[in-house]
């Protein structure tokens, strides 16, 4: 069965800091950094390419029109802890920690998380 998604390519405002939280991120979901380029390929091909344009202009806003959030998977609901424990300390912060695991319904285990440049990501176990 192909991929639903080829790529992604996120662009960001300061690629020193958002190369770090995102590989952390990336790495534990099962990404793998491609060598010598800001890019990773997931188990499944798919790709995320990360840079900074010239032609980027204002700061990123996930409220108005355009993409949302990106959501990943992990296999086990261990691994979402432990991300949820790290997090932190790799440059991210936790959204609707008071609902956590649950924030999305009974049925949904996920943690929310947001980037130092407000890009939301949503980590849920399974498929």
């Amino acid at each position: 069965m192909p991929r639903a998604l080829h790529h992604l390519d996120l662009w960001v405002a300061e690629l020193a800091t958002a190369e770090g939280e995102w590989a952390w991120l990336l790495a534990s979901c099962d990404w793998q950094r491609d060598e010598g380029a800001l890019s990773w390929v997931h188990p499944d091909g798919t790709y995320l390419f990360m840079e900074h344009s010239p032609d980027q202009h204002g700061a990123h806003d996930r409220l108005r029109p355009g993409v949302n959030h990106l959501a990943l998977t992990v296999d086990t609901r261990a691994e979402l802890d432990r991300l949820r424990a790290e997090s932190t300390e790799h440059g991210w912060h936790e959204l609707y920690a008071d609902r956590y695991p649950h924030a999305g319904g009974e049925q949904h285990v996920a943690l929310y998380i947001e980037s130092s440049e407000g890009f939301e990501v949503e980590v849920v176990v399974g498929d």
